[in-house]
Parts: C-alpha cells; sequence; structure tokens
C-alpha cells in the first residue's frame, strides 16, 4: 500500500492543477463571444443628415428591440451599484412623494429646461458652445412610439458627461435612503428643481426600464441604462444615432401605464404643467390629411363612363376647344383622393408668460388674452382688472391676478366646504399646485391667477411647501395687492366720484369702459367683501372701504362709507343702519321716521350676511355703528324729554305690568317716533328682529337653545300720537278696566308686527281684531255665529255617492293598465 500512495498523490496534484487554466480559458473565451456579438455595428455616415434625433436604421432598431424584451443591462457597459437600499428608496419616491403620475413628465420637461438654461447662458459669452444648424435651436421635442411602448423627449440642452450621468444620476441613492428621509423631515433647503436624482426618479411611476442617452460638448456620447433594481449601467453610445449636443430619455412604459403612449395626453399634460416653459415644446404629432393617388382600373370605372359622357357634351358645346381639352385629359394620369395619416411637429405652448415682462410693456389685449387662456374662459369678456407686480425681500416672487367679469354660480354654495383655490402656483414658470389655498384667504378665492417663485423653498415633490413663514409672507403682499386693485376699480369708476375734486371727475369722465364697473364687480362679488370683514381682522379698515349699499339718500344707487360720513350732519356722531329683508320694507320701517324728518341719512343692510357683518364692524373713522331698530338711539337733546316721561311715567309703569306675560322688558316714552303709535326694539347686544327671521329659517334651527340669545324687547311710545294719549287717560281713570287692557295688548302685537317679529299666538292676535271690529260695527261682543242646520242624508244620496265613487275606483283601474 505505501508503494501506491505517492504515486496516487502526485496524480491529484497534477489533476488539480490542469482545472483552473481550463476554467479559466472557459472564461475568456465566453466574454470574447459576448463581446463579439454584443458590439453592435457603427452607424452610417448618412444617419447624420436625418432631421430629427429621434430616429435609427433598421438593423439598429431591431437589435434595440431584442436588447428591450429582454429588459437587461449591456453586457459591456460599465455596472454600478446603487449605495442605498433601491426598493426603500422608490417606496418613498411613489409612495410619499408624488401623489399622481402625471407629474412625471413636469419634472422631465423642467429638467429639459434647465439644461437648456445653462447652455443659453453659456453661449452669452462663447457663442461657439451652441455649435451649428440644428443644434442652435433650443427646444424640447417629445416622440411616441406605440408599437414598442417608448415614450421619448430630447432637449438640445447642455448634456452629462459620463462623471455627470453617475454623478447626477445617482444622487439620491448614493445619498443613503436614511439621510434622505432626515433631509425631507427637517427645514433644510431641498431646492433641487431641475436637477437629476429627484424629479428624474418618478419616471419609474411609469415606466420599468428607462434609457438616457447623452453628449456633452466636451465628452463622448453616452448611454445611463437602469430598471431601478439596485443597478445602473453606463456605455459610450456607438449604436445610436449622434445628437450633437443634448439629452434623450428613453421610458419604456409599463403596461398599466399605456395612456401615456396617447397624443391628447400629453399635449394635456404639457397645457396644465409645462405650458409657460421658456422654451419651445413640441411634439411628433399625427394629422389626416386629404391625398392624390392614382386610381385603379376597377375602381375607377365608373368614373371614366361619366369623364366620357362629360367629354362629349363638352364637345358639342365647343369643337375648337375640345380637342385641347382632349390633348390634356390624355395626358393627365386618373387619380382618387383618399386619406392619409402625417406626422410633424406640433407646437405645445404657444401662450407666453407675460408675468415675466415688464407691466409696463404689456397691453391690454395681451393680459387679456393670457386671462382667456390661463381661466380656460375664451368668452369675448374682458376681466374687470388685473395687477401685475413683482415682490422682493425675504421671498422673490412674480405674480398677475385678475378680477374676472362674472362670478361662478356656485361661488358661495360651499363657501367654507371646498378647498379649491383659483390661484396657480409656479416656481421657474413650472406649474405646481393650484391646491394651495393658503396662498390667499377664502374671500378672495374668487380672484384668478397665478405666482411664480425662483427662491420658493418646496420639498422633494414640489407638492407641498417646506417653509410655512414664506406662505405666509406671499400671502400678506397677495392680500395687499388684492385690495388694492379692487379699490382702484372704484376710484377709476366715474359713478364713484362723488366727493371727489373736479380735476378727479374730469380725468375718469371720458372713459366710458370704466363706468359702472366698481357698480358690476359689487354685484358679483359684493358678498365676499362682507365676509372679508368678517373672517380678516387685520385687514378690516381696508375692506370697509370697499363696502357698498344703498341709503335714505342715495338716490338708488350704491355708496361708500366715506361718502356716507361726507353727508354727516354737524354734531352726528353715529351712523345709522338698519337691517331687513328688502329695501321697500324698510323705507316704510316706523324706525326712521324721526330720523328722516330730522335729515339723518340711514344704512339699508338687506343682505342677511349683513347680520354677521355688523357683529364685526363695531366702528369706522372712530364713528360708531348704531342700528336704528336697537336701544341706544340718541338724536340730540330736547328740553322737553323730562317731562314727557314723567307725565307717561304712570302709563308705562302700567303697561309693563300688563305685558308681563309677553317677556317684555320695559316700556318707554320713544325718541325715533313720528307718526306711528310704538314699536318694538330690542337690546343692543341681543338679536334684532331681522336676525330672529334669519336664525329661525335655518334648516337645522333649534329654538330652544336660540332663545338665550334673542335681545330683550322693549316697547317705545310715541307720546305726541293720539291714540296713546287717549290710553293714558283711560289708565288714569281706572287701570283695571278691561278693554283698555285688550286694547293695550292689540297694539303691543301690532306693534310686534310692525317692527318685523313674529307672533307667538297668531291665533290670540286675530281674535282680538274681530273683537276691535265687533266694537267698531256695534256688534254685541256676545253674538254667536248663527249653526248651520242639519240635514240627513237620504238612501238616495248615500247610493248615488257610492256609484260614483265605484265609477272613479274603475276610471283609475284602466288608466293604470294603459299607463302599464
Amino acid at each position: 500500500m505505501r508503494k501506491w500512495t505517492i504515486p496516487s498523490i502526485l496524480l491529484l496534484l497534477f489533476l488539480l492543477a490542469l482545472i483552473p487554466d481550463q476554467g479559466r480559458n472557459i472564461q475568456a473565451k465566453a466574454e470574447d463571444e459576448s463581446d463579439k456579438l454584443v458590439d453592435p455595428p457603427k452607424v452610417e455616415e448618412k444617419l447624420g443628415a436625418v432631421p430629427n434625433g429621434l430616429s435609427t436604421d433598421s438593423d439598429v432598431a431591431k437589435r434595440e428591440a431584442e436588447s428591450i424584451s429582454k429588459r437587461s443591462l449591456r453586457n459591456n457597459a460599465e455596472k454600478f451599484e446603487f449605495q442605498a437600499e433601491v426598493s426603500r428608496l422608490m417606496d418613498i419616491i411613489i409612495n410619499s412623494l408624488y401623489s399622481n403620475k402625471d407629474i412625471f413628465l413636469r419634472e422631465l420637461i423642467s429638467n429639459a429646461s434647465d439644461a437648456l438654461d445653462k447652455i443659453r447662458f453659456l453661449s452669452l459669452t462663447d457663442k461657439e458652445v451652441l455649435g451649428e444648424g440644428d443644434n442652435t435651436k433650443l427646444e424640447i421635442q417629445i416622440k411616441l412610439d406605440k408599437e414598442k411602448k417608448i415614450l421619448s423627449l430630447r432637449d438640445r440642452g447642455i448634456g452629462m458627461t459620463k462623471e455627470d450621468l453617475i454623478k447626477n444620476l445617482g444622487t439620491i441613492a448614493k445619498s443613503g435612503t436614511s439621510a434622505f428621509v432626515e433631509k425631507m423631515q427637517t427645514s433644510g433647503d431641498l431646492n433641487l428643481i431641475g436637477q437629476f436624482g429627484v424629479g428624474f426618479y418618478s419616471v419609474y411611476l411609469v415606466a420599468d426600464y428607462v434609457e438616457v442617452i447623452s453628449k456633452h460638448n466636451d465628452d463622448k456620447q453616452y448611454v445611463w441604462e437602469s430598471k431601478a433594481d439596485g443597478a445602473f449601467a453606463i456605455s459610450e453610445d456607438t449604436w445610436n444615432e449622434p445628437l450633437g449636443r443634448g439629452t434623450e430619455i428613453r421610458l419604456h412604459l409599463r403596461d398599466e401605464a399605456g395612456e401615456y403612449l396617447e397624443e391628447s395626453k400629453l399635449k394635456e399634460l404639457v397645457k396644465k404643467y409645462s405650458e409657460f416653459i421658456n422654451f419651445p415644446i413640441y411634439i411628433w404629432a399625427s394629422k389626416e390629411v386629404d391625398v392624390d393617388v392614382p386610381a385603379d382600373d376597377d375602381d375607377s370605372s365608373d368614373e371614366e363612363e361619366k369623364a366620357e359622357k362629360e367629354e362629349e357634351t363638352e364637345k358639342s358645346e365647343s369643337e375648337s376647344e375640345s380637342e385641347d381639352e382632349d390633348e390634356d385629359s390624355e395626358k393627365k394620369p386618373k387619380t382618387k383622393t383618399v386619406k392619409e395619416t402625417t406626422f410633424e411637429w406640433e407646437l405645445l405652448n404657444d401662450v407666453k408668460a407675460i408675468w415675466l415682462r415688464n407691466p409696463k410693456e404689456v397691453t391690454e389685449e395681451e393680459y387679456a388674452k393670457f386671462y382667456h387662456s390661463l381661466v380656460k374662459d375664451f368668452s369675448d369678456e374682458k376681466p374687470l382688472a388685473w395687477s401685475h407686480f413683482n415682490a422682493e425681500g425675504d421671498v422673490e416672487f412674480k405674480a398677475v391676478l385678475f378680477v374676472p367679469p362674472k362670478a361662478p354660480h356656485d361661488l358661495y354654495e360651499s363657501y367654507y366646504n371646498t378647498n379649491k383655490a383659483n390661484l396657480k402656483l409656479y416656481v421657474r414658470r413650472v406649474f405646481i399646485s393650484d391646491e394651495f389655498d393658503e396662498l390667499l384667504p377664502k374671500y378672495l378665492n374668487f380672484l384668478k391667477g397665478l405666482v411664480d417663485s425662483d427662491t420658493l423653498p418646496l420639498n422633494v415633490s414640489r407638492e407641498m411647501l417646506q417653509q410655512h413663514s414664506s406662505l405666509k409672507t406671499i400671502k400678506k403682499k397677495l392680500i395687499r395687492k388684492a385690495l388694492d386693485m379692487i379699490r382702484k376699480i372704484a376710484e377709476e369708476d366715474p359713478d364713484e366720484s362723488t366727493g371727489k375734486d373736479k380735476k378727479d371727475v374730469e380725468k375718469f369722465s371720458d372713459d366710458d369702459d370704466k363706468k359702472g364697473q366698481y357698480t358690476k364687480f359689487w354685484n358679483e362679488f359684493g358678498k365676499s367683501i362682507k365676509l372679508g370683514i368678517i373672517e380678516d381682522a387685520a385687514n378690516r379698515n381696508r375692506l370697509a372701504k370697499l363696502l357698498r349699499f344703498e341709503s335714505t339718500k342715495s338716490d338708488g344707487k350704491l355708496t361708500s362709507l366715506d361718502q356716507y360720513i361726507s353727508r354727516m350732519k354737524a354734531g352726528q356722531k353715529d351712523i345709522f343702519y338698519i337691517t331687513g329683508a328688502n329695501k321697500e320694507q324698510l323705507e316704510k320701517s316706523p324706525f326712521l321716521e324721526r330720523l328722516k324728518k330730522k335729515n339723518y341719512e340711514v344704512i339699508f343692510f338687506t343682505d342677511p350676511v349683513d347680520e354677521y357683518l355688523m357683529q364685526y364692524l363695531m366702528d369706522y373713522e372712530d364713528k360708531k355703528f348704531q342700528n336704528v331698530s336697537k336701544e341706544g338711539l340718541k338724536l340730540g337733546k330736547d328740553t322737553k324729554d323730562k317731562e314727557l316721561k314723567e307725565s307717561f311715567k304712570e302709563l308705562t309703569k302700567w303697561w309693563k305690568g300688563a305685558l308681563a306675560s309677553e317677556n317684555v322688558d320695559d316700556v318707554k316714552v320713544s325718541n325715533r317716533l313720528d307718526n306711528t303709535p310704538c314699536v318694538v326694539v330690542t337690546s343692543k347686544y341681543g338679536w334684532s328682529a331681522n336676525m330672529e327671521r334669519i336664525m329661525q329659517s335655518q334648516t337645522l334651527s333649534d329654538a330652544s337653545k336660540q332663545a338665550y340669545m334673542r335681545g330683550k324687547r322693549v316697547l317705545e311710545i310715541n307720546p305726541r300720537h293720539p291714540i296713546i294719549k287717549e290710553l293714558r287717560e283711560r289708565v288714569v281713570k281706572d287701570p283695571e278696566d278691561a278693554g283698555v287692557q285688550q286694547t293695550a295688548q292689540l297694539i303691543y302685537q301690532t306693534a310686534l308686527m310692525e317692527s318685523g317679529f313674529s307672533l307667538n299666538d297668531p291665533k290670540d292676535f286675530a281674535s282680538r281684531i274681530y273683537s276691535t271690529v265687533k266694537s267698531s260695527l256695534n256688534i254685541s261682543p256676545d253674538a254667536a255665529v248663527e249653526e248651520e242646520d242639519d240635514v240627513e242624508e237620504t238612501d238616495a244620496d248615500t247610493e248615488m255617492k257610492e256609484s260614483s265613487a265605484a265609477k272613479e275606483d274603475v276610471d283609475t283601474e284602466y288608466s293604470g293598465k294603459d299607463e302599464l
């Protein structure tokens, strides 16, 4: 055994030494074969003359189709591993950052726009960087391949070197998932707009394989490719058409993202998000045209017969011309018209971003055209006003605000239940969102317009603002500009010239377009101004200047608080107003009798929201507001007031006791009546009669819970009225007289109704009226109603009723069958 042991060991060692060499040879051979198979042929020279940069020759297309179908990275490409956990990363992007898939196109166009901006900036100092021919065209092109499910987007921007592709397209991954999440949750500067590695990764919302072909002036053309599965590869591009300069991104769309292969969908997204990008955006669009093609013999047999008949007719009409026509007809080939699909580049963003221009250089027609494009309103009506301004400071932005000519029909129907704002937010001309209700308060949500900021800090998704302090600054400036714009409508309206200097009147008298504009604005959006006074305490006084209303001296026209104050009597300290259902009722109100007689002006508030408005608008220009239907009305001192109160003291005391059951707090001598015997007023801080009516009409109102808000009622009597004088005499003679008590009760109920209140017991009031009518007609109070004679029904009457009822049942049955 020992003799064979040593030779066996030597043999095994020899065999083991041979195996590694063979393995290495096999591997080397496989790699050589692999390189030979994958390495594509060079691109033909004539491809450089192709006008668009998104086409390839047939061999390359076939080879690329095979590669795409396998969805594998090229073997000869230099491969890189993502540093972070990609599955976690994509989960963050898809589920946390982007709320809808549509924004992938917005991100790609924004990146392309930034690349074009960079090359344009470099060309200012070195024009040679743009190159020649098509390379000088700074534009973005979108193209579709429905068969291969490829969406391509190309720009002629600065392009990327190999190093740029590695660095820019790996930014998020290389930073690490944990670090990325940490940045997202802090208030740090994450304004990565336009940089690859952030918005770029939104492409994986719709694509499962992405190619980025890029050419920089300082490097060769490279291809970056990845499936976002943990690795990406970069290789020198020797098979695609030379780009010259720029970047082309090819998205191999998922099956569920088929909608993005439709031209209409892409056009819609470009119009929505990228309409105001500073560079032209084209799409390779299809359209049908009529084309004349040679007609087949079979198809044109009937046409030939008709042509021959027509030729014979023409010959008979003029022989001299027929010979020439025959010669021409023989020379011309016979054709037919068919529909043919053609493709051409279609411009998608033809509306210019006028907010980037100087406001002095923009015409009214351009503002009107831009408004109609922005709000998709293609009527002939111009906006009532607009404000175009630049804001500088901590947050810089440009904005254009418009006042629409008409209010939407549902503007106030869901006022507190909707978060929709009509202000669009842009960042570098890229649409971000129109759901930022924090940009303007709700009462200004009727305004249309946009805000564009280059410095606005956003989080990665561009869908939520990161710093609320910036929002507050923008909101404050927008409100101020919006109110100035509305105030300017009033200042330029000749109808608002009351109380102005003659020069100002002459200045606007010739401008017929401005006449009546503020009245039109108020009729459409006046309620919004009132809601603003309720909601916006900081701007309450500025909004109050915009208030308009009718009054006892406005002659049916709208007037302002400033105009009211200019007409106030000497010594008048309060601004008088009254609330009610409509102007006609208020003009006849007994509360105005003494005020009209003394030439005081009273404001009419007839909108239900006015009751809430006056709870917040307590004063204006150091003048207090006084509701003339409530306690506390002062019309100057009268020397006879004390004497009158003393002379009617017994009556007021007696009447208060008689009305104890009616919840009357007091009976006083009035200083506001002239022709009316008495009225019922409420306490200063309680509900008025009009407010009670409004609250009772609420769908979910609860009378028991509203009781504590009802004001205490006070009966005010007119000491100069003959009814009151006579009642005082009767009370002095016999306070226990039942007739006097009933009369006092009737007078109170009548005053209650005339003052706008509803009666608790209408039946009792009606009975008292009928009793009074009896008395005036000298009818005894005990007179009874004549009873009706009871007539017994006969059998014949009963049978007749039964037969008629049976007949009605039969008719009903037949009508039911007819309907069936």
